[in-house]
């Protein structure tokens, strides 16, 4: 486990605040891909493309509580800006939302997304092979998911995008709930929850490690009242285990949803794992 202290977070802010000035004047955005549709309605993600790109391409879940709020992606780049000036595609995706949708449902569209932008890695620009995927919370649960449990297609499919494999090069995910068993059925605040029991297990990341997973970063705050850092805790021993490339970074006194110098030293980490591991 790696704890961070004293950090020179003056330095990294000055970082940040160049790469809001600069990254933007050359950025190029797909809007409103539709990699599926759901009882009538589009799934889509939005690709954003600096003019330096490096071919590799993350892929951020766009879901807080399994809720998938839709935005314009040229509001939404900004906050992707230290990724987009390393030249990196990021390619935020919206799933199936609560409190319509449940989480089993929530993965299911987020795992097709991954296929859809392997199918049409050419036409985004990107290597199919250098993909990696970040979140937060239920982002980052959906992030491990992605991770862990993944398959080279299915092959007899008829749907061309299901033919496509769904594996990524490299995750990182922000204070994730890692098993749900311990946390679906009925709930107000979270209606994605409200699934049967006996579905949880195939959707708790903790289940799903093995030695092939990728590379993965897990960061959580030690004051999280939401989603205890033993979720991290439990995620990161299971990895060690399975021999799976980890690194636990706990951030002293953070919450739930990283904020000022903890936004930026998370956010510092993050781009570092994805040099790392994709470029």
């Amino acid at each position: 486990m790696r704890v961070i202290r004293n950090l020179q977070t003056s330095v990294v802010f000055l970082l940040v605040s160049a790469f809001s000035t600069a990254s933007f004047a050359g950025v190029n955005i797909d809007s409103d891909v539709v990699y599926g549709h759901k009882d009538g309605m589009a799934l889509v993600y939005d690709v954003i493309k600096p003019e330096n790109a490096n071919g590799a391409a993350i892929v951020y879940m766009v879901s807080g509580g399994w809720y998938s709020r839709w935005a314009p992606p040229e509001n939404r780049a900004p906050q992707f800006a230290d990724m987009l000036d390393a030249g990196f595609t990021v390619i935020p995706v919206h799933h199936g939302s609560a409190p319509r949708y449940y989480v089993p449902e929530a993965y299911a569209d987020v795992s097709r997304a991954i296929r859809h932008i392997k199918l049409h890695a050419d036409r985004h620009g990107i290597d199919p092979d250098r993909i990696g995927v970040t979140g937060g919370s239920a982002g980052g649960h959906l992030s491990l998911m992605l991770g862990l449990n993944s398959d080279s297609g299915k092959i007899d499919a008829s749907d061309a995008v299901m033919q496509q494999a769904n594996d990524v090069a490299a995750v990182v995910a922000y204070f994730p709930p890692v098993d749900l068993r311990e946390i679906a059925g009925p709930n107000d605040r979270f209606p994605a929850l409200d699934f049967s029991l006996d579905k949880a297990a195939a959707i708790s990341p903790i289940l799903y490690a093995d030695p092939n997973d990728p590379p993965t970063l897990l960061i959580h705050g030690d004051a999280d009242d939401l989603v205890n850092i033993s979720n991290s805790e439990i995620m990161h021993a299971e990895f060690k285990k399975q021999r799976v490339t980890t690194n636990f970074i706990v951030i002293p006194g953070a919450g739930h949803g990283f904020r000022g110098d903890d936004a930026v030293v998370a956010a510092a980490a993050r781009l570092e794992w994805f040099k790392k591991y994709l470029m």
